[in-house]
């Protein structure tokens, strides 16, 4: 199982990760090397989310039925969202917090329709500490995190099972996206937004003229 880096990014090495940390000899860049969502293991389980969602809602939910739309677009902010927050670190660190949070906020809506469908229908829940969701929060542990680690479950359990997949793995992306933003608000407090990195490189330009 491969690390994870304090941003939720798979340390294996070849890290792409847009915080990278610089030689104190070395002039700092005006724009920071840009993040490779694709790294995120957050993005990976938002995608995965989105994959089961789509199927389980045409699957599974009645045609006609606004939830469909509802639930499918919610999987898509939180996965869209993590992805344009990741692109938006280059520039503009405030909006790389903003747009996770949306992500995060869209993902909590779809983790209340899962409920709902299991809910309003008399079907259990799993328990965070069953058998069952423990088994899940395995499979999520397998890196890189995709569609197939899930699809023959897709193809042979009930909606009920499907949908207590799908609420374990919004948790463990939201665990994650609480992790990141962590680091990003610490980081924007400590190194501030490209204003405040655009007016140290003028003044480091400066001091290197007046030498």
């Amino acid at each position: 199982m491969s690390e994870l880096a304090p941003d939720g990014r798979n340390d294996n090495g070849g890290n792409h990760n847009s915080h990278i940390s610089h030689n104190s000899h070395s002039p700092e860049p005006l724009l920071p090397p840009r993040g490779d969502y694709q790294t995120l293991l957050s993005f990976q389980k938002a995608e995965v989310i989105y994959d089961i969602t789509f199927r389980f809602a045409h699957k599974y939910l009645t045609r006609g039925d606004r939830t469909v739309d509802q639930m499918i677009q919610s999987a898509r902010s939180g996965k869209q969202n993590i992805l344009e927050g990741s692109k938006a670190a280059q520039t503009s660190k405030e909006t790389e917090i903003k747009l996770t949070n949306v992500g995060r906020a869209s993902l909590e809506e779809l983790l209340a329709d899962y409920r709902d469908f299991l809910r309003v229908r008399d079907l259990v829940i799993w328990d965070k500490d069953s058998n069952e969701a423990r088994f899940v929060r395995r499979l999520g542990c397998k890196t890189p995190q995709t569609f197939e680690i899930y699809r023959e479950f897709m193809n042979t359990r009930p909606p009920e099972v499907l949908a207590n997949i799908a609420i374990c793995l919004i948790h463990q992306t939201n665990y994650l996206l609480d992790q990141q933003l962590k680091t990003l608000e610490q980081e924007f407090i400590k190194q501030g937004g490209l204003r405040e990195r655009m007016t140290r490189v003028r003044l480091a330009t400066r001091n290197q003229r007046n030498k």
